[in-house]
């Protein structure tokens, strides 16, 4: 019986040992694999991706910086830029504005759409008829128990209102919406509104 159960527990490890060697292999071959596809990124392409990075963190950089930052000359850097905006994969320099500071706050308003999908065009159709609106500010296609969201700025929570019931809900296909209203920005593409060295955090005594 003792001989058994030595045999078994010898067993048991040695299993152990294989699981353990297996996902050693796999998690050694996902690092090389990732390894090789940088190798065969070729410098072009690894100097698009630098220069989308710092222009994503800081659009108004200065030419000459963002070529010293990214080891190339200036008249490579234009040309790299203007590539990516014909290609459409910079689409708009933008601005982050926090309209509260200048006494003409925006109203946002978060609207979950539910539709019912086109035969042949599915949501796309119906997509495109809703971002044309002047009020949309973005649109995405969603999971969950709702297909749209839409994000959209206008300048009273009235004219929001008007939006939904003149234009949105009697949509074809549109079947329903729920509107959740914006209350406070905390940080918007990167930014944050709130600055953290006035953060005044209310005491709370025991």
């Amino acid at each position: 019986m003792i001989s058994i159960k030595r045999c078994d527990v010898s067993i048991h490890e040695a299993k152990k040992k294989i699981v353990f060697f297996n996902l050693l292999l796999y998690n050694t071959y996902i690092i090389l694999y990732h390894l090789r596809s940088l190798d065969h990124m070729s410098d072009q392409e690894q100097l698009r991706h630098e220069i989308l990075s710092i222009l994503k963190e800081n659009a108004r950089i200065d030419i000459k910086q963002l070529a010293d930052m990214v080891g190339a000359t200036q008249t490579e850097v234009e040309q790299m830029i203007k590539e990516l905006e014909k290609e459409k994969v910079i689409l708009r320099f933008g601005t982050t504005i926090n309209w509260q500071k200048i006494g003409k706050p925006k109203v946002y308003a978060l609207i979950d759409v539910k539709i019912t999908p086109q035969r042949g065009h599915g949501f796309d159709a119906l997509a495109k008829r809703i971002y044309r609106f002047s009020e949309v500010h973005s649109l995405y296609l969603m999971s969950g128990a709702y297909d749209l969201s839409v994000l959209l700025e206008v300048d009273s929570m009235e004219a929001a209102g008007r939006f939904v019931a003149e234009k949105l809900a009697p949509l074809e296909s549109v079947v329903s919406t729920t509107t959740h209203f914006v209350l406070k920005k905390y940080k918007e593409n990167g930014v944050i509104f709130d600055d953290p060295e006035n953060d005044q955090r209310l005491v709370i005594s025991p």
